[in-house]
């Protein structure tokens, strides 16, 4: 009987301590007590094993302070409006592609211009200079896309497979491909030295405007007017990753040169995502325009023009605009004419080259007599949430 008895309380005991172990379950006590804290961050629910997000506004990066960029040079020269630009990777000449069908070679650093090159029947949309070879690419609306020999200042090759202007181009660093992307929605992968296609990548919808290359996968990126970015293996041809996180054409991106990340542009926003696919953050403002060209350098200043002459200038890592400027029409040009169709930085990433709707080329520099003072940095707000689209 007295053992019945202990029996009932241990089970009594045991009912009613039920409610307060599970109690304390839920509110992490015991799980708190028994794993380190470095597992949950400074909150965590063990029972659901959901983990509340730390505040992510305290710990934003804040932005440091950048001397802000004047315009010291107009370059004039064309006769339509200029569409592509590059630089020699010597850092001495530079070249422009314009609506005129020319591409005029420019010394880097008086601004005169070197060479005109004629052969293309339309507008020259996209240009790129090899690293390792002395040749230079360019495209156009004309279909073409064609290899220029630097020593003789002549086509030397075609490549021919595009059915509609060609929009972007893009070369391997370290293989011998080159990439183009055009209105027909494909990019085509091309064997520099034997002129053959070596892929067809489909699945974008609508013109194909960017295009990036890096050694490490995904070795090509593009972005398309269908508002999607995919990232593509090149040793089978096919998508890896689709980015479906704008809403508006994708028409210019720009790839890190230390970190794995890159960042695209287009009217609803520019965003920063991993090349593992992974969505970072948005830049922490608009620029309320379609955003034609991104250029990025070595300090992390990120430049971004747009259709309606709006220049930002955007801190890498914080995603603070601490500049903004709106392009100046030069005398003889319509209002209308300020858009910013293409942009760079030299091999230094001292100056930046824009190239505009005025016919006009436009160079920039770091102010260098500016201190915080003169200039003092815009308004810095961290975002209270991070939208994840």
């Amino acid at each position: 009987m007295i053992d019945a008895l202990d029996d009932e309380d241990e089970r009594d005991g045991g009912s009613q301590a039920g409610p307060s172990k599970a109690l304390a379950a839920f509110r992490g006590e015991d799980a708190k007590a028994n794993l380190p804290v470095s597992i949950f961050g400074r909150h965590a629910n063990a029972a659901t094993g959901a983990n509340i997000a730390k505040r992510l506004a305290s710990e934003w990066p804040e932005p440091e302070w950048r001397a802000p960029w004047k315009l010291y040079r107009v370059i004039s020269g064309h006769q339509g409006w200029v569409r592509s630009c590059a630089v020699d990777p010597g850092n001495e000449w530079f070249v422009t592609g314009s609506a005129d069908r020319t591409i005029k070679v420019w010394d880097l650093a008086s601004g005169s211009l070197k060479l005109t090159l004629t052969g293309h029947i339309e507008q020259v949309t996209g240009i790129v200079v090899s690293q390792r070879h002395p040749y230079m690419f360019s495209c156009g609306l004309d279909k073409k896309v064609k290899c220029w020999d630097l020593e003789y200042n002549k086509v030397i090759r075609n490549y021919h497979g595009h059915l509609s202007g060609v929009y972007s181009i893009a070369m391997h660093p370290t293989l011998d491909l080159l990439m183009t992307g055009g209105r027909d929605s494909v990019c085509r992968v091309w064997d520099m030295r034997t002129k053959r296609q070596v892929y067809c990548l489909t699945g974008h919808e609508n013109t194909v405007g960017s295009i990036l290359a890096q050694d490490e996968n995904p070795q090509l990126v593009t972005g398309s007017y269908d508002s999607t970015v995919r990232l593509w293996d090149l040793a089978t041809g096919k998508t890896i990753h689709t980015l479906t996180h704008h809403k508006k054409g994708v028409r210019a991106m720009a790839m890190h040169k230390k970190e794995f990340a890159f960042v695209s542009a287009s009217a609803d926003n520019i965003k920063k995502f991993s090349c593992h696919g992974d969505f970072m953050h948005n830049m922490l403002s608009k620029q309320n325009s379609i955003v034609n060209t991104l250029s990025m350098n070595d300090d992390d200043v990120v430049f971004s023009g747009g259709d309606n002459g709006s220049m930002c200038f955007w801190d890498y890592k914080s995603g603070h605009c601490f500049q903004q400027e709106k392009a100046l029409v030069q005398p003889g040009s319509l209002e209308a004419e300020c858009g910013i169709y293409a942009s760079t930085f030299d091999v230094t990433g001292s100056r930046l080259i824009t190239c505009e709707a005025d016919k006009t080329i436009k160079m920039w520099k770091e102010d260098t007599e500016a201190t915080p003072e003169s200039a003092p940095i815009l308004p810095f707000a961290p975002p209270k949430n991070i939208r994840r689209s």
